[in-house]
């Protein structure tokens, strides 16, 4: 099995993000239980809904994303290769500067709707 080097990824929401360094995306579902007697004990579940949510983070270069805004969201694992797109709300922004750093910000999404996987 190849190793992907992420070195190229990329923030996408309308148009690229510049300064970006990094993304995370959580993925999942909920399991609802379903355990009655007849399991003897063992608990038993069944999937319930999915949900998604992440954060990304970087320098600042242009104009910052805005809190509350509905995005089209692609989050690249390598430029112009597989990304996972859906639609999400920002629903934070953490901002940073030190005297010996780089301006930094850093933003959370909560998406809304399917997610779409990358097949590659």
């Amino acid at each position: 099995m190849s190793h992907v080097s992420g070195k190229s990824g990329q923030v996408d929401t309308g148009s690229a993000v510049s300064g970006i360094k990094s993304w995370t995306l959580d993925y999942n579902v909920d399991m609802l239980e379903t355990t009655d007697f007849a399991d003897a004990g063992v608990k038993s579940y069944i999937a319930g809904g999915s949900g998604w949510s992440g954060t990304f983070e970087g320098y600042k270069d242009g104009v910052p994303q805005t809190i509350g805004t509905s995005i089209t969201l692609k989050l690249y694992e390598v430029a112009a290769g597989a990304y996972w797109t859906g639609t999400a709300f920002i629903t934070g922004i953490s901002a940073g500067a030190a005297v010996d750093g780089i301006v930094s910000y850093s933003y959370t999404f909560q998406g809304t709707g399917a997610l779409t996987v990358p097949i590659a």
